[in-house]
């Protein structure tokens, strides 16, 4: 018979992912307010309640993100990236096994996340560069960083699985623990993923594409973002109600949804307008939307005719309408810009965010779940993953391509340069701070705390880039999700399930119980993610491995491995995500090529079990 306490336990919890899962509230939000729940029905104590934003788990987890914002700042990640580059030309299968091998090194001491965004860009460049598509290079990337993620304890599943046991009075998990058996599953990813994976990905073109020359690359991000399908040509009269007035006045951005990609004037094409712009008398605009919108303009005095193909001639690119042709300007960038996860974007509108005002660019396009959409964009709540197709002036794209909100994938001008005059005090301080908690001079939270501060002190990054580098949603989350665990411990209810388990799968041996605990892990972190995966999993791994006498420690490997199997969906993961519109891929992708990597990570977790833990 379950007790209050575990009832009203499962209650929070069944509400808590339900409300994860639906989206109906922020994760960090919904940890919040389960830390509150459990206090005030008394089943965790005050002090256990706010314990996880003082747990050796945050702490590593925030210090870990400074480092790795050093990483970046000083140029050292994208050093890496430009290598890669310069070595990307040959076949298909070495830049898989290249961008999956340098994924996976990354991951060990940086965030899987941080690690794939620095990579992509230079992902796609190598791909144009080689005549390989995109689609063949970047779920290899994706897994390899995942991958990377099992074999070092620098992990959030890994670190939260380690905080668990040590609240039950076990030994923490080291570097040492994760990296014989994480590698072993590494080495044998790398080696399918060249011999059968690459053979399952798809021969699918992305918005990006295979073209280097900008002139080419305007004409290619045109054709996919669809933009010919949508342009027309409004003859503005001079007796036009709108004439005589700013873009911004005339509001046809905001009242209709429609975009002014130029004003032509006098023989004279002005690409990019700005909202101060008048409008003349005797102009045409060159406007991008829906007919039923720009013919709304009619009523204003305008006059709408279309007639538009793109043709080229004298190696330029031109929009032809019925009257004449708008060349595309390469003084002004046309860039496709991609929504890393966490970007402070996410859930907002270009309008909420004033984007224009920002950065003087104009969003014409979005590309979402391989769909084009080319009105309304200033309106579009902004999901994590997506594409934009900018345009406006070269010093602007740069200036959002410094941005860390915004990945410049595609640009017909910039190109961000490595930054590294402080980059041998980075590697220097990354190199003790690893070296210190592997060899456990310092205990891994304290190692780890110190390096975040010789970053500052060095100058590799200030005080204030530093908080801007931890990712506070990911801090509260767990911070707030821990007292689940703590609960779940305490209350009794993970030995319950862990019993459950027990009685299930013990008496085929401990190796069966631990693989049982595999297949429970992955296909709940399907859905909700490793790292809520790790707070509501972890404890009935640990309470399983205690009852039945395993290595706990053993046992809590294989878990924290297990949450990092994100192999099937797209949304198991945010790296996975980030990769889906630059490689254009359908979400049955994901689950073609990493059902054999879970079925692989699986037999070699197995096998790493038996050879380095003894478990029969």
């Amino acid at each position: 018979m379950l007790t209050p306490d575990e009832l009203i336990l499962i209650g929070v919890i069944g509400i808590a992912l339900a409300l994860i899962f639906s989206n109906r509230l922020r994760a960090d939000v919904v940890a919040l307010l389960v830390l509150i729940s459990l206090a005030i029905t008394e089943i965790v104590t005050p002090e256990q309640a706010l314990s996880g934003f003082s747990s050796s788990a945050v702490i590593v987890i925030m210090g870990l993100f400074v480092i790795t914002r050093g990483l970046e700042d000083t140029g050292v990640v994208q050093w890496v990236a430009d290598r890669l580059r310069a070595a990307g030309g040959g076949s298909e299968a070495r830049l898989v096994v290249l961008f999956m091998a340098t994924g996976a090194l990354l991951s060990l001491i940086m965030n899987n996340i941080a690690a794939g965004a620095v990579l992509l860009p230079a992902a796609v460049q190598v791909a144009r560069d080689s005549n390989v598509r995109p689609s063949k290079i970047l779920i290899p990337l994706s897994f390899g960083t995942l991958v990377g993620g099992m074999a070092t304890f620098f992990t959030t599943a890994n670190i939260i699985l380690s905080d668990l046991l040590v609240a039950q009075g076990e030994r923490g998990l080291t570097m040492l623990d994760f990296l014989p058996t994480g590698g072993l599953i590494t080495g044998a990813a790398l080696i399918y993923m060249a011999l059968i994976g690459r053979r399952l990905l798809p021969e699918r073109d992305s918005a990006v594409g295979q073209h280097t020359n900008p002139r080419t690359l305007a004409r290619k991000l045109y054709a996919t973002y669809q933009l010919d399908q949508r342009l027309w040509e409004v003859e503005i009269p001079a007796g036009a109600e709108i004439a005589g007035q700013s873009l911004r006045e005339a509001d046809i951005g905001r009242a209709l949804g429609v975009t002014v990609l130029a004003i032509w004037r006098g023989g004279h094409a002005i690409m990019a307008p700005e909202p101060a712009d008048v409008i003349r008398g005797g102009d045409y605009l060159l406007v991008l939307g829906r007919e039923e919108r720009v013919r709304q303009l009619t009523a204003r005095g305008a006059i709408i005719g279309r007639d538009d193909h793109f043709t080229t001639g004298g190696g330029d690119v031109k929009v032809k309408t019925a009257r004449r042709d708008y060349p595309i300007d390469l003084t002004v960038d046309l860039a496709e810009v991609v929504i890393p996860p966490r970007s402070e974007a996410i859930g907002k509108t270009l309008a909420d965010l004033r984007f224009r005002n920002k950065f003087g660019l104009t969003a014409i396009a979005l590309w979402r779940h391989g769909r084009s959409y080319r009105t309304d964009v200033g309106r579009f709540t902004i999901n994590e993953g997506d594409a934009l197709l900018m345009v406006g002036p070269v010093p602007r794209i740069k200036t959002l391509g410094d941005e860390r909100d915004y990945i410049v994938m595609a640009s017909t001008h910039y190109h961000k340069p490595p930054t590294i005059s402080k980059a041998p005090w980075a590697l220097l301080i990354t190199g003790l701070t690893l070296a210190a908690a592997i060899l456990s001079i310092l205990p891994t939270s304290i190692a780890i705390l110190t390096g975040a501060v010789a970053m500052i002190l060095s100058g590799a990054l200030t005080i204030d880039d530093a908080y801007r580098a931890i990712e506070w949603r990911v801090i509260f989350l767990i911070a707030g999700m821990l007292p689940i665990s703590i609960a779940m411990l305490d209350s009794g209810l993970a030995g319950r399930v862990g019993g459950g388990l027990v009685d299930a799968l013990a008496p085929f041996g401990p190796l069966v119980l631990i693989g049982g605990l595999y297949v429970l892990t992955v296909l709940v972190g399907q859905v909700l993610g490793g790292q809520v995966t790790a707070l509501v999993v972890g404890p009935v791994a640990v309470a399983a491995a205690l009852q039945v006498g395993v290595d706990p420690q053993a046992v809590a490997v294989a878990t924290a491995i297990a949450c990092s199997a994100s192999f099937l969906t797209p949304i198991a993961h945010p790296v996975n995500i980030l990769m889906m519109g630059p490689g254009g891929y359908v979400p049955a992708d994901f689950l073609r090529v990493g059902l054999g990597m879970t079925i692989l990570s699986f037999v070699f977790l197995l096998i790493g079990m038996v050879l380095f833990w003894g478990i029969r």
